[in-house]
C-alpha cells in the first residue's frame, strides 16, 4: 500500500493556522521573514528530516508544500536538503483555501487513485521514529477487516518529546498527548478523494474509526518560537530541561536525530 507523507512549509495557504493575518500578503510576510525562515530550514535539516532519511521502511513518498513565491534561497536550500532523499518531492502552489489545497496535492501524490493508500501529515520542525512507516504499514495490515468496512480509519500514536533545539543541542521531556498532529495517519479507500488534511487532527476520531497506539515513542514534537500555536496572547512558557548525553543517545537512537548536529546547525 503506497504511504505518502505531506509537509507544509511556510505554505502561505488561506486558513489552516491558528493565528489569524488579514490578507493573504500579511501572512505571507510573517511566513517569509527572513529569521523565521533561517529558523524553519535549520529545523526542518536537524530535527525533520534524519528520522525521515533513516526509516527502517523506504518506500513512502514525502511531498513538501511550498508557495510559489517562495523566496529564491530558501526553495534552492530546501532542493539541496532534500537531494539525497529520494522519497521528498517538491510541489509548489499559489495561495489557495488550505484543506483543498493540500487535498489536492496529496490526491496528485498517489499513483493509482483506485487503490488505497496510507497519508500521514508532518510539520517541518516535528520528527517520526525510525520505524514510523513500517509501524503504519503494519497497523494497517493488523487492522486489515476494519479498513475493509470503512472509507477512512485514522491511526495515532500518542507517546513522544516535546524537544526544544538550539545551539546549545536539545532540551525536552517526554509526553504524553494523543491526536497532536504528529505521527498521525489515515488509511484512505482506493476511489476515495478526501485526505488526511481534510480533518482537524485533534478532532479525527469524531469523523471515522480510529487505532490508537501508547507505544513505542513516535514522534518529537518541536517546540520553537515560531510555533504556530505559540504566537497568540497569554501563551506561557514551557521550560524543558537540557538533555544529557544519555537524553540525546536515546533521542538518537529513536529518531536519528544528532544532538551534535544540532548544534552545529543552530550555531551557524
Amino acid at each position: 500500500m503506497q504511504v505518502i507523507g505531506l509537509c507544509r512549509f511556510s505554505y502561505p495557504a488561506e486558513g489552516g493556522f491558528q493565528i489569524e493575518h488579514d490578507s493573504i500578503e500579511e501572512r505571507t510576510a510573517f511566513l517569509y521573514a527572513a529569521e523565521r525562515l533561517e529558523e524553519r530550514l535549520a529545523l526542518f535539516e536537524a530535527i525533520c528530516l534524519p528520522g525521515l532519511k533513516a526509516q527502517t521502511d523506504p518506500d513512502f513518498t514525502f511531498v513538501i508544500l511550498v508557495g510559489d513565491s517562495l523566496p529564491a534561497q530558501t526553495l534552492s536550500r530546501l532542493l539541496e536538503l532534500t537531494a539525497d532523499m529520494p522519497q521528498a518531492r517538491i510541489v509548489a502552489e499559489p495561495p489557495a483555501p488550505h484543506r483543498k489545497v493540500c487535498q489536492k496535492v496529496l490526491n496528485e501524490a498517489r499513483l493509482d487513485p483506485d487503490e488505497p493508500c496510507l497519508q500521514f501529515r508532518h510539520d517541518d520542525d516535528d520528527a517520526v521514529a525510525v520505524d514510523f512507516v513500517a509501524c503504519l504499514r503494519a497497523a494497517a495490515a493488523d487492522c486489515a477487516p476494519l479498513l475493509g468496512k470503512h472509507r477512512l480509519v485514522g491511526f495515532d500514536w500518542g507517546s513522544g518529546w516535546l524537544i526544544r533545539a538550539d545551539a546549545n543541542g536539545l532540551s525536552g521531556e517526554p509526553v504524553s498527548h494523543p491526536y497532536w498532529g504528529v505521527a498521525q495517519a489515515m488509511a484512505v479507500k482506493g476511489g476515495v478523494r478526501q485526505s488526511v488534511m481534510n480533518f482537524g487532527h485533534q478532532k479525527i476520531n469524531q469523523h471515522m474509526p480510529t487505532v490508537t497506539f501508547n507505544d513505542p515513542p513516535m514522534f518529537l514534537r518541536g517546540h520553537n518560537g515560531f510555533n504556530d500555536s505559540r504566537q497568540k496572547r497569554h501563551v506561557k512558557p514551557h521550560p524543558l530541561p537540557r538533555l544529557d548525553a544519555a537524553g540525546e543517545a536515546e533521542i538518537q537512537a529513536r529518531f536519528a536525530v544528532d544532538a551534535n548536529h544540532v548544534r552545529a546547525v543552530f550555531a551557524s
